[in-house]
């Protein structure tokens, strides 16, 4: 379409949650003003060794960390919210405006991280109005989701308004009472919405999502006739799923011990606002339940997911110091895995299985079901807002083509969308929506300690260390250019049919070939007495890459390569020891 260059521009740039479930992260700008919206994380894959977080790439913001205004968060889900602690680390955010127990948990982020000056919380109730800046004017509107206190924005700019669903679902029956605002949308929908940006992670399945409450009855069944303990593991963020599963512990005769921090933490803040109301009676230590009966026992936990150091997980591997699996035990995991860590979650099912206990899991149970809305709610989206312009974040490539289709079924003009990527700078004017361009984008990998930033060199060794291990050469080579004693070499998680003297001699014919042939490219008389000069620093390159030549033909594999050089000096003086670490492979 054509661009009206006399009208602002409105540019909505994503650095997350483009052709990716999690780190869900975007910037909207306008007149030299920056707000931002969501500020998540994603997990490690496989590849990703000691990485503990996955952040979107924020050159952006570090570039631009002057124009921003402030930022707007939807809910309290680690996609949203986990990634700002880190972020105040680089620049300020001068204000965070969010519901109130996505605050609560926000707050304990960053009072860990040490960086609580750094912005200021404020909390906003439904239908609140904010103001960033001079160009930005925010409604915070209710909608339901898997987690409570959830919202969709109305964001009202010079170039129209412009909303923003969040996560969402069409929940009909939610379990906190707190009704989908659809009155509010369609308000906002006869008036005129410029664009919609809206939650994909459904696109592809047919229907509505069913209700929160649609577990309740499946749960209750499962707790009657559970004979011996109950160990139930659920996302800890699901705090309607919580209510629950504490209702019918109180049903079913049972008290509750609480196991895992991040479970710990979000029912504090939860019981506190007044999203789990229950009786303090009903919860009890680790120590109380022990002395019970089993059928009177309720264990919830964490690590729905199968995640490494997490409660569930120890304990089906036998190491929890206060939890034993045993015969008569019945688990139930209400979450289905996020793609990616089905593998880990189903070994920790196996686990359990082989300790004796009944494991409840799978969709055929009805014991889990979806935050994000599917086909038929995502029109019913499009139907109230009505929007002109129409923009599918949160997903994966194919959910996003997806969501473009279901936009075109209820008629939104097919031009009046684009597909876009992490780092697109989307421009939408009163009369247009285009690319414009992009800006850096990527991932930044935050390692174990949650303390520095795993670059790609760092994990490309980590990646060739878990591969093929890790070669240590030491040779000592004298003033003359020859060997002083046989090289020491040393592997760890190498695997070679080579005896270790094969190898050795063949690295020690490596050095000795280096030496003999080209020795005299590096040591080179000067001087009126002809002393030698000699460059150490460019003999290591080259030894280095002839013992790379020799492992790669000897291992058939490319292992790090650790080559300790000891040299003189002067004659007879002195000997040091330089140090280089590189890829065992041709430069």
């Amino acid at each position: 379409m054509t661009q009206n260059n006399s009208s602002p521009a409105l540019k909505i740039i994503p650095l997350g949650g483009l052709h990716e479930i999690g780190k869900n992260t975007c910037v909207f700008e306008i007149n030299d003003e920056i707000i931002l919206l969501d500020a998540g994380l994603a997990f490690p894959t496989d590849g990703m060794h000691g990485v503990n977080i996955v952040l979107p790439d924020m050159t952006y913001l570090r570039e631009n960390r002057h124009k921003i205004k402030g930022m707007i968060v939807t809910h309290g889900h680690e996609d949203h919210i986990g990634g700002i602690a880190f972020h105040l680390k680089q620049f300020e955010i001068p204000i965070i405006y969010g519901p109130r127990l996505a605050m609560a948990l926000l707050k304990d982020k960053l009072s860990e991280a040490g960086v609580t000056k750094r912005t200021e919380l404020r909390t906003v109730g439904p239908r609140e109005t904010v103001r960033l800046g001079k160009s930005f004017f925010v409604e915070f509107i209710r909608n339901t989701h898997s987690m409570a206190d959830s919202f969709t924005v109305a964001i009202r700019t010079p170039v129209g308004v412009v909303i923003h669903t969040g996560d969402f679902k069409v929940d009909h029956t939610p379990v906190d009472g707190e009704y989908f605002d659809f009155q509010r949308l369609a308000e906002y929908g006869e008036k005129g919405v410029q664009c919609l940006i809206s939650d994909s992670t459904n696109s592809e399945l047919p229907g509505s999502t069913p209700s929160e409450r649609a577990v309740f009855p499946n749960l209750d069944r499962i707790f009657a006739q559970a004979k011996g303990r109950l160990l139930v593991t659920t996302f800890a963020s699901s705090v309607h799923r919580i209510n629950m599963i504490l209702e019918l512990a109180k049903k079913n005769g049972r008290v509750v011990s609480v196991v895992g921090r991040s479970m710990l933490n979000l029912i504090a803040h939860a019981r506190t606002l007044g999203y789990i109301k229950c009786e303090e009676s009903l919860f009890q230590p680790l120590q109380v339940l022990q002395k019970l009966s089993d059928e009177h026992v309720l264990i919830l936990t964490t690590g729905s997911q199968g995640e490494p150091m997490s409660a569930m997980t120890r304990i089906a591997n036998g190491e929890h110091r206060q939890v034993k699996v045993r015969e008569g035990d019945t688990v139930v995991f209400s979450a289905n895995p996020i793609p990616g860590n089905t593998i880990a979650v189903v070994n920790t099912i196996d686990k359990l299985m082989m300790k004796g206990a009944k494991v409840i899991y799978g969709k055929e149970h009805g014991i889990h079901v979806s935050g994000h809305g599917c086909q038929e709610d995502q029109k019913l989206m499009l139907g109230l807002t009505r929007p002109k312009f129409f923009l599918p974040v949160h997903g994966e490539h194919r959910m996003l083509v997806k969501h473009s289709q279901t936009a075109q079924s209820v008629g939104v003009p097919a031009e009046n969308m684009v597909i876009i990527d992490n780092g697109d700078v989307v421009e939408l004017t009163a009369t247009s929506m285009r690319i414009a361009g992009k800006v850096p984008s990527g991932i930044e990998l935050v390692d174990t300690s949650r303390s520095g930033v795993v670059n790609s060199k760092v994990l490309k060794e980590r990646q060739q260390l878990a591969g093929d291990g890790i070669v240590t050469v030491a040779a000592a080579i004298g003033w003359t250019g020859a060997l002083i004693a046989k090289p020491q070499i040393h592997l760890s998680g190498v695997v070679t049919s080579l005896e270790r003297s094969k190898l050795q001699a063949s690295i020690e014919t490596a050095i000795g070939t280096i030496l003999r042939d080209r020795w005299n490219e590096f040591a080179r008389p000067v001087g009126k007495d002809a002393q030698l000069e000699i460059d150490w620093v460019g003999l290591q390159t080259q030894i280095e890459r002839e013992i790379q030549r020799t492992l790669r033909r000897d291992l058939q594999s490319n292992p790090m390569l650790v080559f300790l050089m000891q040299n003189p000096e002067e004659p007879s003086v002195r000997e040091v020891s330089r140090e280089r670490r590189t890829p065992a492979i041709a430069s």
